[in-house]
């Protein structure tokens, strides 16, 4: 090959490589299309960030279900959660709530803020969840144990509120620090944008975010995509209790 081939071959590796990353920055392209056949119900995760949402668009959508972000930490309550519950129902989207726990507040304090902003959602839609990451958490890092007891304390409260087991939302890294071979009875719901996941204790998950720069009409943000490991079937009897409305 001469040096004048090699240099085009090296430039169009360079200009192919870099399209892609801003397609994949743009949310164009991702690593992961979970289909309908093997993953029949799929939905979102949103938060304020996702800023007004038309529910009604959505609902045209693959969005069957949407975890909703509703406190974080001992006293922040998402602005936009009352709305955007309100709006997944009336989409027949299946709702459920979820918690941001920050690791420099006990489990104690959090379970408030999350049971006075949610707990009026608890006689519909999919098991309350909380999210367990070390992106945008404090610096704080208890212990397996002391992390382990604080989680305990908030699960049990949050539990005997809903009357449901609640779900766990883990990254690979935190899930390996904290969650590893611990709370087995709690449903896993992991984040990896590049595969479909594998737990290093083995362990089933429950929920899997496979992306976190979906587009999806109606929706002027990025939004996170997820699929639920399971039959429709089997998501009937996943959430806390049945809606009026129907799967899409």
């Amino acid at each position: 090959m001469s040096r004048k081939t090699l240099a085009a071959s090296v430039l169009a590796c360079a200009v192919v490589s870099a399209v892609c990353i801003v397609l994949l920055y743009a949310g164009f392209i991702r690593f992961n299309y979970p289909s309908f056949e093997r993953h029949p119900v799929q939905g979102v995760d949103v938060s304020h960030h996702q800023g007004s949402i038309e529910w009604s668009v959505l609902e045209r959508s693959p969005a069957q279900f949407a975890y909703i972000k509703a406190s974080e930490g001992a006293t922040f309550k998402d602005p936009r959660f009352d709305e955007n519950w309100k709006g997944a129902l009336a989409a027949s989207v299946v709702p459920g709530a979820y918690h941001y726990f920050t690791l420099c507040k006990s489990g104690a304090e959090q379970a408030a803020n999350f049971v006075s902003a949610a707990a009026w959602t608890r006689s519909h839609g999919l098991p309350p969840a909380v999210d367990l990451e070390f992106g945008g958490n404090c610096s704080q890092r208890p212990s397996a144990d002391e992390f382990a007891s604080e989680l305990r304390s908030f699960l049990d409260a949050v539990e005997q509120e809903w009357g449901c087991v609640p779900v766990l939302y883990v990254t690979q890294e935190f899930h390996r620090h904290y969650i590893a071979n611990r709370f087995s009875s709690y449903p896993i719901w992991v984040r990896d944008i590049f595969r479909q996941p594998r737990l290093e204790d083995g362990r089933q998950w429950r929920l899997w975010q496979f992306a976190n720069r979906g587009r999806l009409t109606g929706v002027g943000a990025f939004i996170d995509l997820n699929v639920f490991n399971g039959s429709i079937a089997d998501f009937a009897t996943f959430r806390c209790s049945r809606l009026d409305t129907a799967i899409n």
